[in-house]
């Protein structure tokens, strides 16, 4: 039997592994898991498997049933539209109270990861761009120092990571968000909170717009017009 330590590294590990198969999209909304196949990929038992499943499930990625066993989630239209809408609402809240309560050092942090962002972008390492955009809004969020905010932004963005991933595939969709970030850091560094919630604010009703056209085409085969 494993040690504590290990086997709370383990599980630590199968969740993190799930879930960027998950957000990336290797397993789509709606795919079934099938237990046997993910235990040969990350070349674990059922145990910690299932109990990966069960935390997945408690984020909203994964749904659990008796008769079907565990799938990924997927979102309706309506659901996307509603959820990134109240995910502008707690940006844009995050940005005016991190621009009241950001330390200098809290700001250098980042600052830096902002420069590696970009290093990414240029080297079209979209999942290493993602990483760091996730960790950036994170911080931002964190910075804001009000629990209550921090527990309901992290409830709907694990929701949401899959979709914030998906909106960057387009090379337009990824320069544009690179642009706001831009925006975003000269916001903070002048501590203009009115400004850095705006532009949170549309940062993530035109990652809305850009995953709905997305949705679309899944649909349909062929892109809105």
């Amino acid at each position: 039997m494993l040690p504590a330590f290990e086997r709370q590294r383990l599980h630590d590990s199968v969740v993190d592994h799930l879930r960027n198969f998950i957000v990336e999209g290797v397993l789509k909304g709606g795919t079934k898991l099938k237990e046997r196949e993910l235990c040969e990929t990350l070349g674990i038992s059922r145990t910690p498997l299932r109990e990966a499943f069960k935390v997945l499930a408690a984020e909203g990625l994964v749904e659990i049933s008796p008769n079907r066993g565990a799938t990924v989630s997927s979102l309706s239209a309506v659901e996307v539209q509603d959820m990134f809408e109240l995910m502008g609402g707690l940006e844009a809240f995050s940005g005016q109270l991190a621009c009241e309560r950001i330390t200098p050092v809290e700001l250098a942090e980042i600052k830096a990861l902002h420069y590696a962002m970009l290093a990414c972008r240029a080297q079209e390492d979209l999942s290493g761009y993602y990483t760091i955009n996730r960790q950036i809004h994170d911080r931002i969020n964190q910075a804001a120092r009000n629990n209550a905010l921090r527990q309901t932004y992290l409830s709907i963005n694990r929701r949401l990571q899959a979709m914030r991933f998906r909106s960057n595939l387009q090379k337009t969709k990824w320069d544009s968000a690179i642009k706001d970030h831009e925006d975003m850091l000269s916001a903070l560094e002048a501590r203009d909170g009115q400004r850095l919630g705006a532009i949170l604010r549309q940062h993530m009703l035109d990652k809305r717009e850009a995953v709905l056209q997305l949705m679309l085409v899944d649909e349909n085969g062929t892109a809105s017009q």
